[in-house]
């Protein structure tokens, strides 16, 4: 048995609790509620995970993040499931000529290209969309995202496997009325967290509900019966 766990900790699929990653590993979200919940933000490298239904907000969550991260290397958007907007990227501080879109022909096509991407070295960022992931694949871009020290962003809709996939990071998301409800359910070098809003009136106030007020209620006078 001892051999076994040795043999887990050396291929990186198991951690200890008490290995906390220093300050340093970590790029900030854009979101003082989810630094303060990722203890820092997001790794520098791995991958990261995020479950849950297209348009909901899941790219928009990263946008501070794209902007802070993609001066100097490429972010790239891997068989996203619709056209992205490049007046969005504009109008949100983003550098279009640091942006590729790639939209491959097949799956196998689009993990293909995710890994060349993250080995590069040219990005900082490659973001897929990818329906269902065998481990021996999430694990082979981990390794690739290591070796190009790349942030690797994995969106899938949510299921309900028996085998969580060998990530930095995992991230369940809803859509909320005042911008996008998170639960941390896998962190590598940290507990996970409950789930918690990010309220995006602020920013986006267009694509938030207002909190609908308390109904004014007035009493009628009871009839009385002589």
């Amino acid at each position: 048995m001892y051999e076994l766990i040795e043999n887990l900790k050396q291929k990186q699929w198991l951690w200890s609790g008490n290995q906390a990653p220093k300050q340093q590993d970590y790029h900030p979200t854009g979101y003082d509620l989810l630094d303060q919940k990722l203890s820092g933000g997001f790794p520098t490298h791995g991958v990261v995970e995020l479950q849950g239904a297209t348009g909901i907000g899941e790219l928009r969550l990263l946008l501070p993040h794209l902007k802070n991260t993609s001066q100097r290397r490429l972010s790239v958007f891997i068989q996203p499931p619709g056209h992205l907007c490049a007046e969005q990227f504009i109008n949100e501080g983003l550098d279009c000529n640091q942006l590729l879109i790639i939209y491959p022909k097949s799956d196998k096509e689009a993990l293909w290209a995710a890994e060349q991407c993250l080995r590069s070295g040219a990005c900082s960022n490659v973001l897929l969309w990818h329906p269902e992931l065998e481990v021996h694949q999430a694990r082979r871009l981990q390794v690739a995202s290591e070796h190009g020290h790349c942030l690797h962003f994995l969106f899938k809709t949510a299921n309900k496997s028996l085998f969580s996939l060998p990530v930095s990071l995992s991230m369940t998301l809803l859509p909320h009325a005042l911008g996008i409800e998170v639960t941390i359910t896998k962190r590598k070098g940290g507990w996970p967290q409950g789930s918690f809003v990010l309220d995006w009136r602020s920013q986006w106030p267009s694509l938030t509900l207002r909190p609908q007020e308390d109904p004014v209620v007035i009493p009628f006078p009871l009839r009385q019966q002589g």
